[in-house]
């Protein structure tokens, strides 16, 4: 995997052994980060920005990082946890990273999404969460509605959060939640939403009744955790 900026490449420095290569413009001036580079035997390659400009579809700040793909978790570790993250097939990379770093700013450690139709952890991913993916599980799981059954098992009551539902801020939340976090245009599945014990939603005051998915995932988690 491809990964870029600056801030990615001081997250992986704690892990050397994960960085396979990098690329360096001719114009990038930090010297901090070749020296490291260097007095750590990393490999690199000097080359024009225009070449970079063609490897990642983002502003790589003249560095560009070939490391691991990442490692998801396995989402039965997380059943100690007393909230977790269900993301239903959300599409934009930029909102997927925006969750991360949410959550891991709230203390939230755990997120899970569907391996298929929905966004994974990519290099704009990484960039957007601003380091906090190294501090936040994420799961990928075949079947939503399996894992959803799963947690109930396991004492976790699960919450949808959509347009049409009960004020999260009237709301005693319970001890172990699954919060479920639906796709940006259409919200979550038929099956995800039936299988929810209970839909909740942010009031809203202005004429547009639409939010942003990261937006109303930080507003709602952050109910949840300060309850």
């Amino acid at each position: 995997m491809k990964v870029y900026g600056k801030n990615v490449f001081n997250e992986l420095k704690s892990d050397i052994s994960s960085i396979k290569k990098v690329y360096l413009s001719k114009s990038f001036n930090d010297k901090e980060i070749i020296s490291f580079i260097k007095e750590n035997k990393i490999s690199y390659t000097v080359t024009e920005n225009k070449t970079m400009d063609k490897m990642v579809d983002g502003k790589h700040q003249g560095i560009i990082v070939v490391t691991n793909d990442y490692e998801y978790k396995d989402y039965k570790g997380m059943y100690s946890d007393k909230l977790v993250i269900m993301l239903d097939h959300l599409e934009d990379p930029h909102n997927f990273g925006a969750i991360i770093r949410t959550c891991e700013a709230a203390g939230v450690y755990s997120i899970i999404i569907p391996k298929d139709r929905g966004v994974s952890v990519n290099s704009t991913v990484m960039k957007t969460s601003a380091g906090a993916l190294e501090h936040v599980n994420i799961a990928m799981v075949n079947n939503l509605n399996k894992t959803i059954d799963d947690f109930k098992k396991n004492g976790f009551f699960v919450y949808g959060a959509d347009m049409n539902g009960h004020n999260y801020k009237d709301l005693d939340f319970s001890e172990k939640v699954l919060l479920v976090i639906g796709n940006e245009g259409k919200g979550m599945a038929r099956l995800v939403r039936e299988a929810c014990d209970e839909i909740v939603s942010i009031p809203q005051y202005g004429k547009i009744n639409s939010l942003n998915a990261s937006v109303a995932a930080g507003i709602i988690v952050y109910g949840i955790v300060n309850r």
